[in-house]
């Protein structure tokens, strides 16, 4: 764990606005009718986003299609930090790239949204760790048509896509030949798809997965995990001097100042602006 993340997360808490956090679509889906009950963390996620990005002076990001509004809050929050505090170039205005078949990957158990970690139904996601029997039991439920598929003609249905995105995913391809692999199912039953689709994502999630599994095997896989957690908290502080921070801290602007004779303990101060 890298506590800058967290250090840079408040930071842009006091520099983002409350507008561009309510423009935020993913608040207020997740959020419902129910707002005022909703958490503040999930309210300030945004800026944690950005954080994330910005502390490595990340200039090009790929991510999905759902994402790209994130993006642009990060960019707001560079060039308004870049402004405030009179450091141009500071932090770089961070490009989304966004390119394949499969910019959003939708539920499994509902084709009208995308496939989350958040979401209650664990079989409404394909997990990293899941084994190759999870996975094959999570497709074989996956909520489908009950008509053929329908290829890649036109009048797709949703849940027709999410299958395809899924598949798109896991074997990036050109336009053409992603058309002519989609052609061979065209007609057939859902249950021929997934069974494709099933031996697809085993092929290409296994070996991550055995390799995990394989770390954390043995007499001593705490010990193995606390090492590997100390060679990433290495990695991190020789990839970033400061602590975490971009070139080694913040600008003068935000360096606190000195204590006084004889004064102790820490001060906050919110930045305006």
């Amino acid at each position: 764990m890298v506590p800058a993340h967290a250090q840079l997360a408040w930071v842009f808490n006091c520099v983002a606005r409350v507008g561009w956090m309510n423009r935020m679509t993913q608040f207020k889906e997740k959020a419902g009718k129910d707002r005022e009950n909703a958490s503040l963390g999930l309210y300030a996620y945004p800026a944690l986003m950005a954080a994330d990005i910005l502390i490595y002076k990340a200039t090009h990001v790929p991510v999905g299609e759902d994402q790209k509004q994130h993006l642009e809050l990060t960019r707001d929050i560079a060039i308004k930090f870049n402004n405030d505090f009179n450091a141009p170039d500071f932090f770089p205005v961070t490009e989304p790239l966004i390119f394949g078949a499969a910019t959003r990957v939708m539920s499994l158990r509902d084709g009208t949204k995308k496939m989350s970690k958040s979401d209650p139904s664990d079989y409404s996601r394909i997990n990293l760790t899941d084994d190759a029997d999870a996975i094959a039991q999570k497709i074989r439920r996956a909520k489908t048509d009950p008509a053929a598929h329908a290829g890649d003609r036109g009048g797709r249905r949703e849940a027709a896509r999410r299958r395809q995105s899924a598949r798109h995913l896991r074997r990036p391809r050109r336009p053409r030949e992603g058309r002519r692999r989609s052609r061979e199912f065209a007609g057939k039953q859902f249950s021929e798809f997934k069974a494709a689709l099933t031996e697809l994502a085993v092929a290409k999630l296994g070996p991550g997965r055995r390799g995990d599994a394989a770390a954390d095997e043995g007499p001593r896989p705490r010990r193995r995990r606390a090492a590997r957690r100390r060679r990433a908290r290495a990695r991190a502080g020789r990839a970033d001097p400061g602590g975490g921070l971009p070139d080694g801290g913040l600008p003068e602007a935000l360096a606190p100042p000195p204590p006084r004779s004889g004064e102790s303990g820490a001060h906050c101060e919110a930045m305006g602006g």
